[in-house]
């Protein structure tokens, strides 16, 4: 599976943590921007650049971390694409409901909060990759409503 990963300024710190981390663990990752820390720049081309990755993967399994300052930014951004589901997310818990729920294929992580708390991104991250989607009836019919919006 195929990890796209960006950020703007406010997650570019924590974003180089994170392709580290996913990089030792031996996910196929890859950095969409920003490629230096350039406080001028904005989330939304970012999470274009992911979005568009993961629409344009084959095998449908493609996935993107985004990172900014609360997250809210980049979900915004990247939901405006049709098969895109994009969640923020603080702790474990919500990364399992929105994988198991919602078959969530771009997680955006609030660096404001997260920066200092490695062991928590780390478990956000582990939790989120390793929840299959339950793949309920109710959950797939929603999620094509959404396509359908």
């Amino acid at each position: 599976m195929k990890i796209f990963l960006g950020s703007d300024h406010n997650g570019y710190h924590l974003k180089e943590q994170v392709f580290a981390y996913l990089a030792k663990h031996g996910y196929d990752v890859e950095d969409v921007g920003g490629a230096q820390l350039d406080p001028q720049d904005d989330f939304p081309e970012f999470a274009q650049a992911a979005a568009l990755k993961v629409l344009g993967e084959q095998d449908g399994k493609a996935r993107a971390i985004l990172l900014c300052g609360g997250g809210q930014g980049m979900a915004m951004a990247a939901n405006r694409f049709k098969g895109i589901r994009a969640s923020v997310i603080w702790d474990a818990f919500e990364a399992k409901m929105t994988r198991n729920d919602n078959d969530s294929n771009v997680l955006c992580l609030p660096s404001r909060i997260l920066d200092d708390e490695p062991a928590a991104w780390q478990g956000i991250i582990e939790t989120w990759m390793s929840t299959p989607f339950a793949g309920a009836a109710r959950f797939r019919r929603r999620n094509a409503q959404l396509d359908e919006l």
